[in-house]
């Protein structure tokens, strides 16, 4: 594979070949927990069907690229995934790893005792095999801690195991992570490992502080403020909720002021299909981004250019396959 290419679920792509980007959706989630999920769970076509109209809307935003976040025994399907990008031509991006938040519910019983080069050794086969006999690759990793200033020891394993992946394998390491304290925490180590803060990204770093994003930022680790929720579609935005539209002009403008725009990624954390609830539940849609958020930068002085960099030119440059070494 040539340095520098993405992963998609139908295969390799040029990171030029992006373009617009949303780099942290939802198809499918279990919530069950790592004992209990499995592909028995759902019924594919089911999913498929309900997903599609979702994923079809956003072409007419000029989508091009969407990285599903659902890791490995909380709902990941890559079956599913490479249906809905064959009938809608998106490139979907899929992953390996564990999640270890929710008190560890989605992490594997195998990995508790396992070192972390064992379970780097997990991730390593499927990025060079496949997953599940799919032959479907992974094409960043996708882990988990709690949001707290010290990590668990068990969380920390699992962070060390993604260090090892991302040498191995140049994956970006994609952390639900929540404030300032366990971001930091997950840079120390990787800074430790020999790895660059650049294969980094502080997900659900709208729990954090400027402060924070600018520290993170200098160091090199990307900040996505990934869970925009517009309030429409009978949803009714918590005006003290860091999803709120205001929010996030607010934030981002205090970003570009603080010159830090070329290390943020936006996204929903939107979808999904909800394994247990009626035709999957409620199944909230991923074009607030374009119908509200960008209106509304453009009226705060932001430029076609800084849109771009945060919706294309960023995402680029954080998930292309390359060791980022420190």
């Amino acid at each position: 594979m040539a340095l520098g290419q993405l992963i998609t679920v139908t295969g390799e792509i040029h990171p030029e070949d992006m373009g617009v980007s949303l780099i942290h959706e939802h198809v499918l989630v279990d919530w069950i927990g790592a004992d209990s999920t499995g592909y028995h769970r759902w019924d594919r076509e089911a999913v498929v069907a309900r997903a599609l109209p979702y994923l079809e809307e956003l072409r007419q935003y000029g989508v091009r690229t969407f990285l599903d976040c659902t890791p490995a025994y909380l709902g990941r399907d890559p079956w599913i995934l490479r249906a809905l990008s064959e009938q809608t031509g998106i490139q979907i991006l899929t992953n390996t790893g564990y999640y270890g938040a929710r008190d560890n519910l989605h992490v594997p019983e195998s990995a508790r005792e396992a070192t972390p080069r064992e379970i780097a050794a997990v991730w390593i086969e499927e990025f060079r095999e496949g997953i599940d006999g799919s032959g479907i690759r992974p094409g960043f990793i996708k882990i988990s801690v709690a949001n707290r200033d010290t990590l668990s020891a068990l969380h920390e394993k699992i962070v060390r195991a993604a260090a090892y992946t991302h040498l191995e394998t140049g994956m970006a390491i994609v952390s639900h992570t929540g404030g300032d304290g366990p971001a930091m925490a997950q840079i120390g180590i990787l800074r430790e490992m020999g790895v660059s803060p650049e294969a980094f990204t502080w997900t659900h770093a709208q729990n954090g502080t400027p402060e924070g994003y600018q520290e993170a930022a200098r160091a090199g680790a990307w900040i996505s403020l990934d869970h925009l929720n517009a309030g429409t579609k009978g949803r009714q935005a918590n005006p003290g909720n860091p999803g709120n539209l205001d929010w996030y002009v607010q934030t981002l403008s205090e970003l570009k002021r603080r010159g830090l725009l070329d290390h943020v990624l936006l996204s929903h954390d939107a979808g999904w299909y909800d394994v247990g609830e009626p035709n999957g539940g409620g199944y909230r849609g991923y074009t607030d981004l374009f119908t509200h958020l960008i209106p509304r930068l453009q009226e705060n002085g932001f430029t076609r250019g800084e849109i771009d960099q945060l919706l294309k030119d960023n995402p680029r440059r954080a998930y292309a396959i390359r060791v980022r070494a420190h």
